[in-house]
């Protein structure tokens, strides 16, 4: 049996899976674009550009960018007009900036717990939040598998809220064969660095809505309205403008999306068959009505009792120890951190999200944009932990004794 590299074994590989961000000079190119124009800011045609471009991949009318994914968030919110007592429902296994945002409008998130399959809000759990105070919900698109859209829509058209979709694990993902994003009332993205398109930090709302997109698109440009004047102010508004150096970045990313989609899914199609009968892991289920996944996120839940003493903790440092890069997970659902304290927020017990949260872990891109023949290390790494856990849960144990 090799001895772990987390015990002083060899690891497993030592060279990385892939590079990311990736780039080329097509981004070099276009930097230097907006570089020779002098228009840097928002006002670059580069950022008109992407709005065009990245609404019309995602089959939407209106594209409106902004400067990143939680302000996204934020200005979907005041267009849609949540505000002071009204309650938005989120679920649980998110970035904090799902729920946070809702605050940021004054208004009051409650979580709604998860799917267990497939780790997005459940409709049913939803459906239990309502209350007459509820005035929109913001489904998650986990890892880029997209939310129960048929059902979240329906309860959501029969109690009359807006259906913000957080698509920041998203992009070019399709349910049903319709990209997500243009099918609730708004679609929320992320350009953030770990994003499967990147310009290190941006975002981009998408909508069908004209209404909703002048309000959001005033809300990000200091309250102006299209077609007034400069000085002219409609509304309470701020500085949420994308500029043009990340829309450049941000244009050349999109030429190179559905290639990298492909990849991603092909790639997590190959280990899921790798690890399928795995006695550790379970890797990830994909409902049948996701017609495109964004795979930004590998998700696999450690098998309960499989084997005694193995905590998902101690299971990625030995992964990272193997050479296994991007493993990462949620130590608590985001209602238990601090900020959320001595407050009513949950409508009802979160047990699957609690579970989630003992159980699961992901593997981010640097994985999923590897060569397949790299994948294979991953399983290995995955069976000599299996086969020398009894020793690293024993290291571990007189580490804590000590």
């Amino acid at each position: 049996m090799a001895t772990l590299a987390m015990l002083g074994g060899q690891p497993i590989r030592r060279k990385p899976f892939a590079r990311w961000p990736v780039f080329d000079a097509a981004e070099q190119q276009a930097l230097l674009e907006v570089l020779h124009s002098g228009v840097w800011g928002g006002y670059s045609p580069k950022v008109a550009e992407l709005e065009r471009r990245f609404a019309a991949f995602h089959e939407a009318r209106f594209g409106i960018a902004m400067a990143n994914g939680t302000l996204s968030l934020e200005a979907a919110l005041a267009a849609a007009g949540v505000g002071a007592g009204d309650e938005v429902i989120v679920p649980p296994i998110t970035f904090i900036a799902t729920a946070s945002a809702v605050l940021r409008a004054g208004a009051v998130p409650v979580f709604a717990d998860i799917d267990a399959a497939t780790f997005c809000l459940s409709p049913q759990r939803l459906a239990e939040a309502i209350t007459p105070r509820t005035r929109a919900v913001i489904p998650v698109h986990f890892a880029g598998h997209v939310a129960d859209l048929d059902a979240i829509l329906e309860t959501a058209a029969q109690r009359r809220l807006t259906v913000i979709e957080d698509a920041a694990h998203a992009h070019g993902g399709s349910w049903r064969g319709r990209k997500v994003g243009g099918i609730g009332h708004f679609g929320s993205f992320s350009f953030q660095q770990s994003k499967n398109m990147t310009s290190g930090e941006g975002g981009m709302l998408l909508t069908n809505d004209a209404e909703l997109a002048e309000g959001a698109r005033s809300v990000c440009n200091q309250g102006r309205r299209t077609g007034g004047a400069w000085y002219e102010h409609v509304r309470l508004g701020s500085n949420y403008r994308l500029t043009g150096w990340q829309a450049a970045v941000l244009g050349a990313q999109l030429d190179r999306l559905p290639a990298q989609l492909e990849k991603r899914a092909r790639n997590a199609e190959r280990l899921t068959a790798l690890l399928r009968g795995s006695a550790v892991l379970d890797p990830p289920a994909v409902d049948p009505r996701v017609t495109a996944h964004g795979f930004h996120l590998y998700v696999l839940r450690m098998k309960a009792g499989a084997i005694p003493g193995l905590t998902v903790d101690l299971f990625l440092q030995a992964l990272a120890a193997e050479g296994i890069p991007g493993a990462g997970r949620y130590p608590q659902p985001i209602y238990a951190n601090r900020m959320f304290a001595d407050c009513p927020y949950r409508r009802g017990e979160c047990p699957e999200a609690e579970r989630f949260c003992r159980e699961c872990f992901w593997v981010s891109q640097e994985i999923l944009l590897a060569e397949e023949a790299d994948l294979e290390d991953f399983v290995r790494a995955v069976e000599k932990i299996r086969g020398a856990a009894g020793e690293l849960i024993l290291a571990a144990v007189a580490r804590s004794d000590s």
